[in-house]
């Protein structure tokens, strides 16, 4: 058993990735699926779909792979984070469309929650009241989806769902999330790492309808034979996605720290053992769990729209006819021309965390131009990076002087090189840009030990290009400044 299978099931996608020993990529597999939008603030996906792309992908990479499931010796997943799923186990039916992480339709039952209990989420579970999280969205199934209270539906992360439908669906399936998911529902005790009756109870969810959490690397389960696999593989390992990256750019360590370009844009600084309470509107969440050893602990900052930026001038304004050619039309401008475009389509995320936040864009005059949006595009993605970043120094008090960096974005070169001048930083990528799954990959890998130690994998991590900063502090500051003006413009604009 010469490989290690990972399944990366993302806010638009689904890939499953084949890596070898040495953490190269030999067999790969990606489908799209639908973005459901039935209201204004709403964002769902159908989970049938995407357990369909699943099987669909699996078997697509074993066959460009010219390898059987019998060649893995296990296979990990990783996931969209707080996309939820609401399923009946007799039927293996949803009940209702998964409803996505951006999805901002429970904002108002958030508002009905009292300061005490403000207070008491805060606290346990390190995050914030925001409707990014699990927790309102299943308050919202229980209350407005059919049969949603019978004793037979389960909630879970898409993690779980995959997992239950890997492990054997309604034939027997296994029920479990991993404690990074589990972090992210506004449920879980960061201190206990297990569900906590005071949380489930302001939610109104019982805990007979959530899975079991377990360690992010273990052997959760063996896939059905009649599944994609044809074989009985031990799945075993679960990451949300921002934790895959972590893991796949090995910041094992304290102070060690991530950036993931993708639909939204996500940050995170390792702080080892030690849970750290953000005082800076950053998150405090489990970074990884392997096996026996310690949780890890990790803050995190969150940007709800970056890569989905430069989808909307696509697919919204049509400027551009795919993503590559940002970076050429941003590149026939020096600069923006004055104009700042802040892409608060469903909010603005860390460190401001307003949902009454909506997209702006200012600064325009006769002279702005099409070249102009788009470079304003790619420095939104940038300044609200610097945003979240500078939080994160303020909280852990680690000055910064690099970042490791991962995901679509970073192969515009003319971002990453307006990222470290507008941070002042370097930047840095890795060879292997695939971090996300690679991330899940290792951790499976070590739960079987196809890698022996995380020293073995911290080996593999190699360099691929790193950008320096050319901008002066007053032309940063300047820049930074405006920034700021701009977001302003966007608050108090949804009731």
């Amino acid at each position: 058993m010469s490989y290690i299978g990972s399944l990366d099931q993302g806010t638009s996608s689904t890939r499953f990735m084949i890596f070898d020993q040495a953490g190269k990529v030999i067999g790969q597999h990606q489908l799209e699926h639908q973005q459901i939008l039935p209201n204004a603030g709403w964002v769902e996906h159908d989970a049938n779909e995407i357990w369909e792309r699943t099987q669909q992908v699996i078997i697509g990479a074993l066959k460009q792979a010219d390898i059987l499931g019998s060649d893995l010796a296990a296979i990990g997943i990783t996931n969209q984070r707080e996309t939820t799923v609401i399923w009946d186990v007799t039927t293996g039916e949803p009940l209702s469309h998964a409803i996505v992480w951006q999805d901002t339709r429970t904002t108002d039952f958030l508002a009905t929650l009292s300061e005490t209990e403000k207070e008491v989420i805060r606290f346990k579970t390190g995050l914030t009241i925001a409707p990014y999280f699990s927790g309102s969205k299943m308050n919202w199934f229980l209350n407005n989806v059919d049969g949603a209270k019978s004793p037979n539906i389960r909630m879970g992360t898409i993690d779980a769902w995959l997992l239950w439908n890997l492990s054997g669906g309604v034939r027997g399936g296994t029920l479990v999330t991993d404690v990074t998911n589990a972090s992210r529902t506004l449920l879980m005790n960061l201190e206990t790492l297990d569900w906590d009756e005071e949380l489930l109870a302001i939610f109104g969810v019982d805990r007979s309808s959530l899975p079991i959490i377990k360690s992010s690397s273990e052997t959760y389960a063996l896939t059905d034979p009649h599944g994609p696999f044809g074989t009985a593989i031990p799945i075993a390992a679960i990451l949300g996605d921002q934790q895959s990256a972590m893991v796949g750019q090995v910041c094992f360590e304290r102070g060690e720290s991530k950036t993931t370009y993708g639909t939204g844009n996500f940050a995170l600084l390792n702080t080892g053992t030690e849970i750290v309470r953000s005082k800076n509107g950053l998150l405090t969440t489990v970074c990884f769990k392997f096996g026996d050893e310690p949780a890890r602990y990790a803050l995190e900052g969150s940007v709800a729209v970056t890569g989905s930026a430069i989808q909307w001038l696509r697919d919204q304004l049509g400027i551009i006819s795919n993503a590559a050619e940002t970076e050429n039309l941003a590149s026939t401008v020096a600069d923006t021309a004055g104009v700042y475009f802040v892409p608060a389509f469903s909010g603005l995320f860390a460190p401001y965390w307003r949902s009454d936040a909506r997209g702006a864009i200012v600064g325009l005059t006769r002279a702005a131009t099409k070249a102009h949006l788009a470079r304003a595009a790619l420095e939104a993605i940038c300044y609200q990076t610097r945003d979240v970043m500078d939080a994160m120094v303020a909280d852990s008090g680690v000055p910064m002087t690099q970042m490791r960096v991962d995901g679509g974005i970073t192969s515009n070169s003319l971002c990453m090189q307006m990222q470290a001048d507008i941070m002042g930083i370097e930047i840095i990528r890795p060879l292997i840009g695939e971090t996300t799954a690679l991330g899940a990959a290792y951790a499976a890998g070590l739960a079987v030990g196809f890698w022996k130690t995380q020293d073995e994998v911290k080996a593999q991590w190699q360099q691929s290009r790193r950008w320096l900063p050319t901008s002066t502090l007053e032309n940063r500051e300047a820049g930074y400044k405006q920034w700021k003006k701009a977001v302003e413009r966007t608050l108090n604009w949804a009731d």
